[in-house]
């Protein structure tokens, strides 16, 4: 399988989710550029990463910079989303058994924030059990 990085692009290439599910530390924390607190876990965790890499992981989708350090890494993303660019960075940590432990995006302009925010709704409202 690789380091933890080379199996989290291998997820974003291949959008499979059991391999996500097999990624995530069962108590993973999980922060998003547009709720207020950690999501804590791996079932909500696996929802949000779901739900973002169908939204955002589309043709125009690019890591264009990264900087690895030995139990985490910042990757640098560009995609579109409805015509507005979204830049922004995922932090991911992960622990000595390879699994991820916190993964935090930060996202810029405001207008990607916006729809983010927006279309990231609509998916977690699709997707969660009622």
């Amino acid at each position: 399988m690789g380091t933890p990085l080379e199996a989290w692009h291998e997820i974003v290439r291949t959008r499979d989710g059991a391999a996500l599910e097999s990624l995530l530390d069962d108590d993973v924390i999980f922060e998003s550029p547009v709720v207020h607190t950690p999501q804590l876990g791996k079932r909500v965790t696996s929802l949000y990463l779901r739900a973002a890499l169908a939204l955002l992981n589309n043709e125009k989708f690019r890591y264009d910079n990264e900087w690895p350090g030995p139990s985490s890494a910042v990757l640098e993303f560009v995609t579109e989303v409805d015509g507005i660019t979204i830049n922004g960075v995922d932090i991911i940590s992960w622990n000595e058994a390879g699994k991820i432990t916190h993964f935090k995006v930060m996202v810029r302009p405001l207008k990607a924030i916006n729809i983010l925010h927006q279309k990231m709704g609509e998916l977690l409202a699709a997707r969660s059990p009622v």
